[in-house]
């Protein structure tokens, strides 16, 4: 099967494309290289010992995608192409919308112009919103997103819901992550940030590595176990051989039409201060932070329930927050600067 990947060379893209190829699928890359590096795939390519096809180019670019499904027979999509940082969203919304919303439907389109229906998206917790309680459940109700990052995963999701409805032949996943961190065990492929990090792990492991002089930790007054934020962290591997595990599902379920939910997490919530504590255990350093206020979109504590992925896709998260930690520093050691090591 020839597996169609937009923004495959970015983190979470470059670890499924590994487990793809790991699992004996043909994989096209298409990524237009803004906020990832081709690099990722030269490596990719030599863990697996197979080639990949890649393609640069934008999502909103519907001639040159449609040239993309010419060129290849097209098994299915899993489409990671989006901006992702929260607080940059806030900032920047038009710009999360024109690439996240428009750029998802410019996609769809080009797919039902070749007939392609198999459709896995990688969404996001965010989606829940405020009003939901932890843990969250697929079965709950859309929530209000706390940034325009979130709000353009719920649009998307919606765009699916209602494209399925007018189209019996559409096949949709949407996987909700929690928060992906870690590396390939190897540590030749991980996470590479542009500029300042807008994740934890890296900051941290930047910080640790002597790139960066200190890390914020915003907010230590939250109604937490530590007064720090809390969050589902999942090793990145883990979270890509779910997106294998979604394809195998859909697969198997020839039938099958609409859209399926599943929550990819771990089921545990982990503070921002434990976090910091687990990674000083792993790499022997300690790690100077301050604490800053609190950043605009983030919601006090949220973990997922796994029950439906765990029973339905035949997956859970195997890795240990230890495993987690130990990854990322073999990352940062080996690429203190990315893939421009």
């Amino acid at each position: 099967m020839q597996i169609l990947v937009t923004g495959g060379a970015g983190y979470i893209g470059s670890h499924t494309v590994l487990s793809l190829l790991e699992n004996n699928y043909d994989v096209i890359v298409y990524d237009n290289l803004v906020n990832s590096s081709i690099e990722s795939l030269v490596r990719v390519e030599k863990l697996a010992g197979k080639s990949i096809e890649f393609i640069e180019g934008d999502i909103c670019d519907k001639g040159k995608l449609s040239g993309v499904f010419k060129q290849f027979k097209i098994n299915a999509v899993i489409h990671f192409a989006a901006l992702k940082a929260v607080g940059e969203s806030v900032k920047i919304p038009l710009s999360y919308y024109q690439n996240n919303v428009h750029g998802s439907v410019c996609l769809l389109e080009v797919m039902q112009e070749h007939k392609v229906h198999n459709f896995i998206f990688s969404s996001s917790a965010t989606v829940y919103g405020e009003e939901n309680d932890v843990p969250y459940v697929e079965t709950m109700k859309f929530g209000t997103p706390s940034s325009p990052y979130g709000a353009s995963k719920v649009m998307v999701e919606r765009v699916m819901s209602d494209f399925a409805f007018s189209n019996e032949d559409f096949r949709g996943v949407t996987l909700r992550y929690f928060n992906p961190i870690g590396a390939h065990e190897s540590g030749t492929i991980g996470e590479d940030p542009k500029g300042i990090p807008n994740n934890l792990l890296p900051y941290v492991a930047q910080v640790a590595v002597g790139k960066r002089h200190e890390l914020s930790i915003f907010g230590d007054d939250y109604p937490t176990v530590d007064g720090s934020c809390e969050r589902d962290y999942l090793h990145v591997m883990d979270l890509a051989q779910g997106h294998v595990a979604a394809l195998n599902w859909l697969n198997c379920h020839s039938k099958f039409s609409g859209v399926e939910a599943f929550n990819l997490g771990t089921g545990n919530g982990i503070s921002v201060f434990a976090i910091v504590k687990a990674f000083e255990q792993a790499s022997n350093k300690i790690i100077p932070f301050e604490v800053s206020p609190r950043r605009v979109g983030d919601l006090p504590a949220f973990w997922a329930n796994t029950s439906k992925a765990n029973d339905e896709l035949n997956w859970q998260a195997n890795r240990s927050l230890d495993q987690m930690m130990v990854d990322t520093w073999r990352w940062q050691l080996n690429n203190p600067n990315g893939y421009q090591s």
